[in-house]
């Protein structure tokens, strides 16, 4: 079982300007959250699900049980009450965990716990089963879409399986009260299908301290061999192959095809980093980084290359364009729903690396214009807080279970 919230937490990093929202129960709201790895794994899914506990432990005053397999050592400092449910590694992948079901002994103690709802962040067996639980005994359920599963099939020769999948997620997400969207897109997708009362927007916030043109650090830079001139792309996230690293390394090459020198800087590590190595020997491989040390190492590079379709919503998109950036991307909903094509980013086709290639050379050859990208992605990115979109999940557990919120005021400094 984890504490809450310790020094250096999720929740010491909330905003302290804003009010806690008032619930409208003689009691402190119960929320069980049921997740497929909230602390095995260090991925914007499971960073944001964090937030989403610390927001409602901190700023709602809510009782919140998390229910997840868990690995010997957390991928991360987590926040609040894990349940640990039985679960094995995924061979060749031990950093994932697969939950065996849904065991009696965490029914019970979700039969004890007696949440008002119920919310599912993952459509595995876990939380299919948990979904049926719930819904027989009358608990409400709603469910965040995280991850575009379906899209993990073409990366390993799996495509047959599209079909069967699509049917489940189906009745997964159909079996919901609501479904928590990251973007405007997916949900008109979600509502389209399911019924448009149905799907609700949970966006993704910024961390300003975290991410911000002003860590950029010419001698970082230099510790790494690099100099002022040279042109730094930056890949940003798990080393997995559903992340597009093939793209990514077929436009590095189609770059220096045309005359260019860059060198790579990855931030992040996973299973295929071997793999990334021996296809680009010359990159800069940073491994894991957190806190400041992130920051300084994304605003220090000058643009970042994105060619993975797996998001649901894109944080690494955001978290770039917040650090001034200029950001190519590949043209998804969950892409094209944070970019201004042009104007604070770039979208290309996805699987089309000569098309990265030829935006990442022209904005090596046009500083002005990487730079105008840069600033007005920064300025686009601050707009996504943290507490606003938090705030919009509390709304949509409130709608769900018809029960009135107070708006909240601002505290004084």
């Amino acid at each position: 079982m984890n504490n809450h919230a310790g020094p250096g937490s999720t929740a010491s990093r909330l905003s302290p300007s804003r009010a806690a929202l008032t619930v409208a129960l003689p009691r402190p709201l119960r929320v069980a959250l049921f997740s497929g790895n909230y602390d095995c794994v260090r991925d914007g899914a499971n960073q944001a699900l964090n937030r989403l506990v610390a927001y409602l432990l901190d700023r709602v005053q809510a009782e919140v049980r998390i229910y997840s397999p868990t690995a010997p050592r957390k991928a991360f400092d987590s926040v609040g009450d894990v349940r640990s449910v039985r679960s094995i590694s995924i061979p060749g992948r031990p950093e994932y965990r697969v939950a065996l079901g849904f065991p009696r002994a965490t029914q019970q103690d979700l039969e004890s716990f007696a949440p008002d709802i119920v919310h599912l962040s993952a459509p595995d067996l876990l939380g299919r089963q948990a979904q049926k639980y719930a819904l027989a005994r009358g608990m409400p359920v709603v469910a965040s879409l995280h991850t575009r599963f379906e899209t993990y099939l073409d990366y390993y020769r799996l495509s047959f399986l599209r079909g069967p999948v699509d049917r489940y997620l189906d009745r997964f997400y159909g079996d919901c009260a609501r479904i928590l969207c990251p973007t405007l897109p997916i949900a008109r997708e979600m509502g389209a299908r399911f019924g448009a009362d149905r799907a609700a927007i949970w966006g993704r916030g910024i961390d300003p301290a975290r991410f911000r043109p002003g860590l950029r650090d010419p001698g970082f830079r230099a510790s790494l061999g690099y100099t002022a001139e040279d042109m730094v792309p930056l890949f940003f996230g798990r080393l997995v192959l559903e992340k597009g690293l093939g793209v990514f390394a077929d436009a590095i090459d189609a770059v220096r095809a045309r005359g260019l020198t860059v060198r790579p800087l990855i931030v992040g590590d996973g299973p295929a980093r071997n793999w990334l190595a021996q296809r680009l020997p010359n990159a800069t491989f940073m491994g894991h980084l957190a806190g400041e040390a992130l920051g300084r190492a994304v605003a220090s590079a000058d643009m970042l290359i994105n060619p993975s379709v797996t998001e649901a919503f894109g944080n690494v998109n955001l978290e770039a364009m917040a650090s001034g950036l200029a950001v190519i991307s590949a043209d998804v909903p969950s892409a094209a729903a944070l970019i201004d094509d042009g104007r604070t980013g770039m979208l290309v086709p996805a699987k089309d690396a000569g098309a990265y290639a030829a935006v990442a050379a022209m904005l090596v050859r046009q500083p002005h214009r990487r730079a105008a990208l840069g600033a007005a992605a920064a300025t686009a990115a601050a707009r996504h807080q943290w507490d606003d979109v938090l705030e919009e999940v509390v709304r949509s557990y409130a709608d769900v279970l018809q029960i009135p919120l107070a708006t909240p005021a601002v505290q004084a400094a």
